[in-house]
C-alpha cells in the first residue's frame, strides 16, 4: 500500500536543522511497524496540488501551526479534498491539525479551546473499541502540542479516545474509512520538549515546566502507530 502523506506545516525554523520534517517522522514510525508500506508526500505549504483522492490508496494529514480558521491559500482545497475522500471511500488518517481539519470539513467544529495549550504527555481513556484498536490497556499516553481542538464532533462519528482536557481526542467515522487523533504518535519526547521550550512565551513558564516533567514518563506513540497500521491494513482488505 502507498500512503500519501499530506504535509500541512513545517517544523519551526529555529529547530528545523535538528529534527526531521513531519512526513519523515511519520515514515520512521509507520515504516518500522509496516516495512511493506510505500510513501509519497504532497506539501500544501510548498504550493503542491492535492491529487484526486479516488486515485490514492490511503492518505495521512499531518499537524500544522495553522488552524482551520486561518486564511491559508490551501485551506479550502484541503477541506474539499477531505470531503471528496469520503465520497471516494479513500482511507484517511488525521493527526492534530489533520484531526481538526477532518472534523471541520465533515460538519463538526474545531477552534481554540478555553482550556488553553495542551502540551506534554497526556493520558487518554479508550472509550470505544474498534478492530484496529488493539491491546488490553484502557488508556494510552502520547505527546501533544495544541491550542485548538475539536469542540463539536461531526455527525456520524464515534469517540474512541477522550479525557477531560480533550473530550474528542480520537474519532472514528461511520460514514467513511476515516480515523483521526489529536495527540502526536510521531513525536519523540525529545522533539516535543524542544517544541515546548521554543514556545515558552506563548504557553507560559509553569505549563511548559509541567509538560517537560511529564515527558520523562513513557510515551506510547508506537502503540498508536500500530493502530494506524492496523486501520490501513483493514481498509485495504475491505
Amino acid at each position: 500500500m502507498k500512503l500519501t502523506i499530506v504535509e500541512t506545516g513545517f517544523v519551526p525554523a529555529e529547530i528545523r536543522a535538528d529534527w526531521p520534517d513531519y512526513p519523515a517522522q511519520f515514515r520512521a514510525l509507520l515504516g518500522a511497524l509496516a516495512p511493506e508500506l510505500q510513501f509519497e508526500t504532497v506539501s500544501l505549504p510548498r504550493g503542491e496540488e492535492l491529487p484526486d483522492p479516488a486515485r490514492l490508496e490511503a492518505v495521512l494529514l499531518t499537524g500544522s501551526p495553522a488552524g482551520v480558521y486561518d486564511p491559508e491559500p490551501w485551506m479550502g482545497q484541503l477541506f474539499d479534498f477531505i470531503r471528496w475522500s469520503a465520497n471516494a471511500k479513500t482511507p484517511l488518517v488525521g493527526v492534530c491539525f489533520g484531526h481538526q481539519a477532518m472534523a471541520h470539513a465533515m460538519g463538526g467544529h474545531a477552534g481554540k479551546s478555553e482550556k488553553g495549550w495542551g502540551v506534554g504527555r497526556h493520558v487518554y481513556d479508550i472509550v470505544s473499541r474498534r478492530d484496529w484498536l488493539t491491546g488490553e490497556a484502557d488508556t494510552v499516553a502520547c505527546a501533544c502540542s495544541h491550542q485548538d481542538q475539536v469542540l463539536t464532533a461531526p455527525p456520524g462519528t464515534e469517540t474512541v479516545l477522550s479525557w477531560d482536557f480533550t473530550p474528542y481526542a480520537g474519532l472514528a467515522y461511520q460514514t467513511a474509512p476515516f480515523i483521526s487523533f489529536q495527540p502526536h504518535p510521531e513525536f519523540s519526547a525529545d522533539y516535543a520538549a524542544a517544541l515546548h521550550k521554543l514556545r515558552r512565551d506563548k504557553i507560559g513558564e509553569a505549563r511548559v515546566d509541567e509538560a517537560l516533567a511529564s515527558l520523562t514518563l513513557p510515551l506510547e506513540g508506537e502503540r498508536m502507530g500500530r493502530w494506524i497500521v492496523n486501520f490501513l491494513k483493514d481498509a485495504r482488505r475491505a
